[in-house]
């Protein structure tokens, strides 16, 4: 997508400048090849702070209602998550998950990097929650390493129903690649499925330092 490199080479940059977001184990993201980079949210910010500061390109699946508005404000919002890299998908259970599975399957199968939130949504409290097991099916049917990321401060930067973004201090910390191989053939397995997840939520949580809560995160009545 030819908006991408200008989003990342121009704004992105100009981000860095105001920002100066501190990043810890960038060397444990592999050049090439797919990788599934899963992450803390803390703030809608984090979606744009992770492609900033990772070298390659970065995927993300947003809600369809980001790119069906109507109107200047759609097609900002359209133009926006679209040069962002993020795909269009509809949320819910059943059928909209296994889509949602199914376009994260896609981007892994070209060599791409796909950045997932286990929790499924932004947390309300700054705690990390309990982590939803998409991440380990996905994990699993791409046979993908699972890069754990730990983000530190954006809920300062823009919090939960804030407009306008603030300047303070951010950290990205990636932790070491997670290799699920052994589970090979294991992706049907829920108890298997369970344990990859919450060893990546502990792994998440060495990095990010928050408080654990044994529970999903509600999602946002508006998010």
């Amino acid at each position: 997508m030819v908006l991408y490199p200008v989003m990342k080479h121009v704004v992105a940059r100009a981000a860095r400048v105001v920002y100066r977001p501190v990043v810890e184990g960038l060397e444990n993201i592999p050049t090439d090849g797919p990788v599934i980079l899963a992450a803390n949210h803390l703030s809608f910010i984090d979606s744009v702070v992770m492609p900033m500061v990772v070298p390659r390109r970065v995927s993300f699946l947003a809600k369809a209602e980001y790119f069906t508005g109507t109107g200047v404000k759609g097609s900002l919002s359209r133009w926006f998550f679209s040069s962002m890299g993020h795909v269009p998908v509809h949320r819910g259970k059943g059928r909209d998950a296994r889509a949602a599975l199914d376009t994260a399957a896609e981007i892994l199968a070209r060599g791409d990097a796909f950045a997932i939130y286990p929790e499924g949504t932004r947390s309300l409290d700054g705690k990390l929650h309990r982590g939803r097991t998409g991440v380990a099916r996905m994990a699993l049917e791409s046979g993908a390493p699972v890069v754990p990321v730990g983000i530190i401060g954006t809920d300062k930067v823009q919090p939960v129903g804030s407009r306008f973004p603030k300047i303070v201090p951010v950290t990205v910390r990636f932790g070491e690649p997670l290799d699920f191989s052994r589970y090979d053939g294991m992706q049907e397995s829920l108890p298997v499925l369970r344990s990859v997840t919450d060893e990546i939520i502990y792994r998440i949580l060495d990095l990010s330092g928050q408080e654990y809560v044994d529970a999903y995160q509600k999602t946002p009545v508006a998010a």
